[in-house]
């Protein structure tokens, strides 16, 4: 009995093992069914993931290409750029040269320019006082002027005042414009000689006293600078022969005329300080129809200058290029 309810018991713990052992078995079963779910549900879930990674990824792959091909698009347009950049920093290093080159030119060029301008105004200052000089010259010269203008009017009186006294003399001796009279030599002189003829004392006893009184008037005291009487020959024999023979004929002239009676004391003194004597030779030969004259050319000038005749033949050269 003892022996029976233990193997009940034994039978009824292996019933009831039993029973435990399938429900364990059922248990796994359905948790390996689950885990197999669990495990293809992963795997699917992870096989769409993959798929849609691998998409994604060659998406991003494709993405990558265009990146990398923009990128190596964008390195060639770079490198352009560069080279582009480089050309131009050498036009800008050129540039930079040129660009200093240039202003070591304009600082040259200033300095020219200062110098320049320093030369001007020297030149300015230079031309204000040939300015102002000019204006001094010209109020000189419009002085002068009315000097010419005065000795002119002076001469010219003189020369009409002697005509008019000669021919009242009854004196065949002509004045030409500049005042000169001319004297026949042949009525002084034999051919050759220096001595003057007695018909040669008597004409110069008659013209001397009415040349010298019209000349030596107190009226023209301040104008007459000099008295001068020329001798002159023809062109027969040399030039130094017919010098010393004109210059001893004027100087016998001039003589006679300081120890002429006639004169008054005064008149000699003042003869003396204004009358000269010249020979001239034939250097003044008078021509007619080209042909020397030898009658015209054998003669005695008697001239006077005024005191300012230098200054005025001065004047009228410079009167003259300025009107040129």
């Amino acid at each position: 009995m003892a022996r029976q309810r233990i193997h009940n018991r034994r039978a009824s713990r292996g019933a009831q093992g039993g029973q435990s052992w399938i429900s364990y078995s059922d248990m796994m079963a359905a948790l390996l069914l689950i885990f197999v779910l669990i495990l293809a549900y992963s795997l699917f879930h992870y096989f769409s993931m993959l798929e849609s990674k691998s998409r994604e990824l060659e998406q991003q792959t494709v993405a990558l290409n265009l990146a990398q091909d923009e990128l190596n698009a964008k390195e060639k347009a770079l490198i352009i750029i560069q080279t582009d950049l480089d050309k131009l920093q050498d036009t800008l290093s050129a540039k930079e040269e040129e660009l200093n080159s240039t202003q070591a030119m304009l600082i040259v060029r200033e300095e020219e320019l200062e110098s320049a301008k320093a030369a001007l105004l020297l030149k300015q200052q230079a031309l204000d006082e040939a300015t102002a000089r000019l204006e001094e010259q010209q109020l000189l010269l419009s002085s002068q002027a009315q000097r010419i203008d005065d000795l002119i009017g002076i001469r010219s009186t003189m020369i009409r005042e002697l005509s008019q006294s000669l021919t009242a003399a009854n004196l065949k001796a002509a004045v030409d414009d500049a005042g000169n009279i001319v004297l026949d030599s042949s009525v002084f002189f034999e051919t050759g000689k220096s001595t003057i003829k007695e018909e040669g004392q008597e004409l110069l006893n008659r013209f001397i006293p009415v040349y010298l009184g019209v000349l030596l008037q107190d009226k023209y005291a301040d104008y007459l600078g000099e008295i001068i009487i020329e001798g002159h020959t023809d062109s027969s024999g040399s030039y130094q022969s017919n010098l010393k023979l004109s210059q001893d004929r004027a100087l016998q002239v001039a003589l006679y005329c300081l120890n002429m009676r006639q004169l008054s004391q005064a008149q000699k003194s003042r003869l003396q300080e204004i009358l000269t004597a010249k020979g001239r030779s034939y250097s003044d030969l008078v021509y007619v129809n080209g042909v020397e004259d030898p009658d015209a050319s054998r003669r005695v000038e008697f001239k006077f200058s005024l005191k300012d005749a230098e200054m005025i033949n001065e004047l009228n050269n410079i009167l003259s290029e300025q009107e040129n």
